[in-house]
């Protein structure tokens, strides 16, 4: 029964019982009870040893039928079940004794009685059996006689179980001659013992002999228990059996003596996990300054990772990759680079690479855009090479190779890395993705077509290849279109040709588009026909061909007017609708089951496929989020997400759903992409593509001066280019500004917003939107007619489109800055209109002149204004005429924007005032704490005192020069 695990010496031992009452100490008389009076009798006496001792004694042998009783004093039992009497007496042989009666005995009885309390009185309990309970007859092994020395003999009997509070012994003697020399009471019991570290409690025996009574164990200090529960059995006769369970010392401590101790560890050394080991060295680079170390601890500049076992040696973080060796062809890269001279002592090495787009002209760098593909991986990378690609032309970048270990997370260090610096070539622009055939006659073709996905630069034109298809390319034709469309003349009738478009710009043309096979018509007739539709329309011939146009709408529009209105309506709108060569806008709001304009112009998307990564906004129905979608077959892509807050209306729905179909009309890369909807799982969605510099507006105050002329009229012209494609659409943008363009790390810029200011409500705290004729109405960037008339046309988005100009040039000013709403309406009524911001070419703000005309029909189209841009860009001598401040056409306008610096208490006041707080500090440190000291600033004062970007410094200087037109204007005349 004894596990292997314990050490048996520990058990089976007999041991030393209990006394509870011994008369063989008793230095006073004992002064038990006897009855009757005449019969026990206490007499001093000494024992073997010669020590005086009490002792009783009976001898009327020549009487008959004796009965005399001796009682004890009350006995505490002490919670034991069981007691052992140890009676030591002598007896005389009744042979012995001459001429006595045959009554003479040589045995006397012993009883017990129980008790709560030492109650007992000379008459009570009465004496007889009942109420005692008797334990036994006792005899002698040896009686003596006169002639011989009297022999001792010694009994033992037990009795239980006991019950209640104590009790008493009583003798009877029925005719014996014998002496009671002495009685003790005892009880057994298992003794405190530790073995294998468990310490077992002293522990009394059971009510039987046979009993065995369950001792439950306690772990010596700083060991733990192996298994529960720990116990061990002691039996009837005071011996520890059948041990269960074990104990063993803990992590940090070693057995010792015997398995009865467990020891701290001494300094040096540890023990990692508990268990019955010693005590061992510490691993390499590390140590223990203490005692009961389970672990030790790293030394200085050494680290353990998440996954080392406690005795594994400390190791360190690599050095820095070796050899980099980079590869530049146009804008793709390749790296490869050697392993660290010092792995740090591990082999679980990776790297990381990191890319930095870098500004040489400011020594500045930033992380790369997502656009940059790093293959196989950007981070975790086990191989010593990377294929880079989609970098920008012409631009200067750093990649930084860093090492790491297990261990590197550990380390407060910067990784160890290696940099190179390389500048990609300039490239052509990449491969126009696919060529549309809008329409076609007998001897024209209208195409269409996107802008390559990487343009490289910006797209001076197009050129078109076409020829037959069976005379194959050796009599190719050529043409070039300032435009993503043109239209091919001359062709023959009911003849296949092969069209390719490829884009140019300045670092020359880029690939061919794919062959596309397109057919003129048969001479004197044209069709058109919807894509994912049988029916047909045919035209008259010399008419263009209208396609893209969803006949069904057309159809669908046709049957609600014929209900609901004229038919000379229904051919008004119609004709609208019908542009020739052009897909039209349907708004969503004609649909008499809003829904069904979700899902013919949005595509559903699991939600499953989509993932929230973190808010980034709250937009008016719920909250703006960054996130990520991977749609089946598809690469995993960063995307934009709106969603509808808890507790909607059903107009809720259907207001937040209305932007999604509009926006999945579009398809322009200067439009926000729509990539689809979630509205068959909570909560409803909005998908778009994400565009990392967010608004326009906050964008560029947040760059302010940082970004060349051609660099902003370049992002005009995206803007125009969208707004030209929703014009040719017929559709209305009617909230045209900054903050509704989107800006990617490309710096693209895309119109937004569509559908949604139309529902905003009334809010105090934005004045940007104010009621106006029962709508809420933009004033700052809507034209005159628009206010004052509701009357939105594409002429309106124009006039939108001039503010956006003067607060793209101007980096995100305020457009009127303070004035109210109202100064803003009656001073455009009185022909002011908004000065040159500072280093506007004055060929940018003639055209913003061009769009604030009055008379709406005398602006010009977005078409001409993408024209102008582009003859801008490519003529850049064109964009260094600037105007000059004080020559605007709106004097009195301008005059509010000039800060009077009398009005300023102190420098950084005027600082605030022109937007330039951040240099607070810097003029103060450097001593220009006057505005008489503030005005004989230069540019190389500015420039020492840490103005360095080229656009503050101009901001400043015009600042400081209308500073000094004012202290002239205010000195007093001398005589």
């Amino acid at each position: 029964l004894t596990p292997p695990h314990w050490n048996s010496a520990y058990f089976y031992i007999h041991l030393s019982p209990e006394t509870l009452m011994d008369s063989k100490w008793a230095t006073t008389e004992l002064a038990w009870t006897a009855h009757p009076e005449s019969g026990w009798e206490e007499v001093s006496g000494y024992d073997d040893a010669m020590n005086p001792i009490r002792t009783y004694q009976v001898c009327n042998v020549r009487e008959q039928n004796q009965n005399n009783w001796l009682r004890s004093d009350f006995i505490p039992r002490k919670d034991v079940l069981r007691v052992y009497v140890e009676m030591k007496f002598t007896v005389r042989d009744c042979n012995s004794i001459p001429n006595i009666p045959g009554s003479c005995k040589e045995t006397f009885n012993l009883f017990y009685y129980e008790s709560d309390s030492d109650s007992a009185t000379a008459t009570s309990p009465f004496w007889m059996e009942n109420p005692y309970v008797k334990v036994d007859t006792i005899a002698p092994d040896e009686s003596f006689s006169m002639l011989e020395s009297g022999r001792v003999n010694t009994k033992v009997r037990s009795f239980g179980p006991l019950s209640r509070n104590g009790f008493y012994l009583a003798f009877q003697d029925l005719g014996a001659c014998m002496s009671l020399i002495s009685v003790r009471v005892f009880y057994k019991k298992c003794s405190t013992t530790i073995a294998n570290f468990a310490v077992f409690p002293e522990t009394a025996t059971g009510a039987e002999t046979t009993s065995l009574v369950i001792a439950p164990g306690t772990c010596v200090s700083n060991a733990l228990e192996l298994s529960v529960p720990l116990k061990l059995y002691c039996n009837g006769d005071g011996e520890w059996m059948v041990p269960v369970g074990s104990c063993t010392c803990a992590a940090g401590f070693e057995p010792a003596i015997k398995d009865t101790q467990c020891q701290a560890c001494s300094p040096g050394t540890f023990k990692s996990q508990q268990g019955q080991g010693f005590c061992t060295p510490c691993p390499p680079n590390s140590m223990s300054s203490s005692g009961a170390a389970s672990i030790c601890a790293c030394r200085n500049g050494y680290y353990r990772s998440d996954s080392d076992p406690p005795d594994a040696s400390c190791t360190t973080i690599p050095s820095a990759p070796r050899n980099v060796i980079s590869n530049v062809n146009e804008t793709s890269l390749v790296l490869e680079w050697s392993d660290p001279r010092d792995l740090g002592g591990r082999t679980d090495l990776f790297y990381n690479v990191i890319c930095k787009k870098c500004q040489p002209d400011r020594n500045m760098c930033s992380r790369c855009d997502d656009n940059v593909d790093i293959s196989p991986h950007q981070r975790g990378l086990i191989q010593r090479h990377v294929s880079i690609s989609n970098l920008q032309a012409h631009t200067q970048y750093s990649f930084e190779i860093q090492a790491f270990n297990g261990v590197s997370g550990k380390s407060p260090s910067t990784p160890q890395s290696a940099s190179v610096n390389i500048t990609t070539n300039q490239a052509a622009p990449s491969a126009i993705p696919t060529v549309h055939l809008l329409g076609a006659t007998a001897n024209t073709m209208s195409l269409s077509w996107l802008p390559p996905e990487r343009p490289n630069g910006i797209i001076l034109d197009y050129e078109i290849k076409y020829h037959e298809k069976d005379q194959g390319e050796a009599i190719a034709h050529t043409m070039t279109a300032q435009r993503s469309s043109a239209r091919i003349e001359g062709l023959k009738p009911a003849t296949p040709y092969v069209v390719q478009v490829r884009a140019r710009t300045v670092a020359g043309y880029g690939r061919y588009s794919s062959p596309a096979d397109f057919s003129t018509n048969l001479l004197g007739s044209g069709f058109i026909q919807h894509a994912n539709s049988s029916v047909v329309y045919q035209a008259p011939a010399g008419n263009h061909v209208l396609s893209h146009v969803h006949v069904s709408y057309l159809y669908l529009f046709f049957n609600r007017k014929q209900r609901n209105g004229s038919e000379s309506e229904y051919t008004e709108k119609l004709q609208q609708y019908m542009t020739p060569g052009m897909k039209v806008y349907i708004d969503p709001f004609t649909y008499e089951d809003p829904n069904e304009a979700v899902r013919e112009f949005a595509k559903e998307i699991d939600i499953s496929c989509v993932k929230i990564e973190e808010v980034i906004g709250a937009g008016e129905f719920g909250e703006v989020c960054r996130g990520r979608l991977k749609l089946p077959g598809r690469r995993e892509i960063i995307v934009a997400i709106k969603t509808l807050k808890v507790g909607y209306t059903e107009r809720q729905r259907r207001d937040f759903l209305s932007e999604a179909s509009i926006m999945g009309q579009f398809d322009h890369p200067n439009i926000i992409r729509l990539e689809g909807v979630v509205t068959k799982s909570r909560p409803v969605m909005i998908v778009t593509e994400f565009m990392e510099n967010g608004a326009l507006d906050s964008f560029l105050r947040l760059n302010d001066g940082q970004f060349t002329v051609i660099q902003l009229v370049g992002m005009l012209r995206g803007i125009a280019a969208g707004m030209k494609y929703l014009s040719d659409m017929n559709y209305v943008h009617r909230d045209l500004a900054a903050r509704n363009i989107l800006v990617n790390s490309n710096l693209v810029c895309k119109v937004s917003d569509f559908g949604l200011s139309r529902f905003l409500e009334d809010d105090p705290t934005d004045p940007t939107y104010t009621s106006s004729l029962g709508g809420k109405i933009p004033i700052r960037w809507t034209a005159p007619e628009a206010i004052a008339y509701r009357k939105f046309t594409s002429a309106s988005d124009v006039w939108s489109y001039g503010i956006v100009m003067w607060e793209v040039m101007s980096y995100g000013e305020r457009p009127y800055w303070d004035m109210s709403n109202q100064d803003v309406i009656n001073a455009v009524e009185q022909d002011y209109r908004l000065p040159p911001p500072m280093d506007c070419p004055t060929a940018l703000h003639q055209l913003m002149l061009d769009c604030w005309v009055k008379e709406r029909n005398l602006r010009p189209k977005f078409a001409q204004i993408v024209n102008t841009l582009d003859k801008l860009i490519r003529n850049a001598a064109s964009l260094k005429v600037v105007t000059s401040a004080q020559s605007g056409v709106s004097q009195p306008l301008l005059d509010r924007c000039v800060p009077d610096y009398t009005t300023f208490t102190t420098v950084g006041d005027w600082l605030d005032a022109i937007k330039m707080s951040r240099y607070r500090d810097n003029f103060l440190n450097a001593g220009f704490a006057s505005f008489d000291l503030v005005a004989q600033m230069t540019s190389e004062d500015l420039l020492r005192i840490g103005v360095t970007l080229a656009g503050h410094q101009k901001k400043i200087l015009g600042s400081i020069q209308d500073m000094r037109l004012q202290m002239n204007q205010t000195l007093p005349v001398q005589v």
